[in-house]
């Protein structure tokens, strides 16, 4: 059975790829961040399992469809296999703010899809890797380690600095790669 201190999730929009505020709605605008993928990959060549939980309401609000976002994330898996890495799993949330789902980040519906999905029996010390204090918020109601980063919209968290009193704080996820497999030696 996996160990949760081995599993790190991560969420995607300002954390892998670019973000913008008119959203990610094509593969040609999904940019991956500098170190990002190799990041992903050293993770998963030390040892660590990575999972992505994102929200993507531009599917709800008409910008994109589901076809569009599986394109986005087949090309993600394929540029972190060759880098030689894995991703164990991605989970979205296709709803807008106000469609009461239980999936929406800050909610942990994603994480705990993530946690049945890899047959774990709890997320308790994980790591969740964000740009935003709703994803430590997900991260935090599940019992992981909470990790900004200032890339996306981590910068602007971090200097709120409003909810960060247990959260590790990265440039980067490259960074925080370097690290966590740091610990390991």
């Amino acid at each position: 059975m996996l160990n949760a201190n081995q599993l790190v999730i991560l969420d995607r929009d300002g954390v892998i790829n670019h973000d913008s505020d008119a959203y990610i709605k094509s593969l040609a605008e999904w940019v991956p961040l500098p170190g990002a993928i190799k990041a992903i990959a050293k993770l998963s060549q030390a040892g660590f399992t990575v999972a992505v939980a994102t929200n993507q309401s531009g599917i709800a609000r008409g910008l994109y469809d589901e076809v569009t976002l599986q394109t986005m994330h087949m090309h993600l898996h394929s540029l972190v296999n060759a880098e030689g890495g894995q991703i164990a799993h991605i989970v979205y949330c296709p709803h807008g703010p106000d469609d009461n789902c239980d999936c929406r980040k800050p909610l942990p519906g994603l994480l705990v899809d993530i946690q049945k999905t890899l047959g774990m029996e709890s997320l308790e010390g994980s790591w969740m890797v964000g740009d935003s204090l709703r994803d430590l918020q997900a991260g935090e109601a599940v019992g992981c380690r909470p990790v900004l980063v200032k890339t996306g919209k981590g910068e602007k968290a971090f200097n709120r600095n409003v909810g960060l009193e247990k959260t590790a704080v990265y440039r980067d996820l490259a960074e925080f790669a370097d690290w966590l497999c740091g610990q390991q030696d």
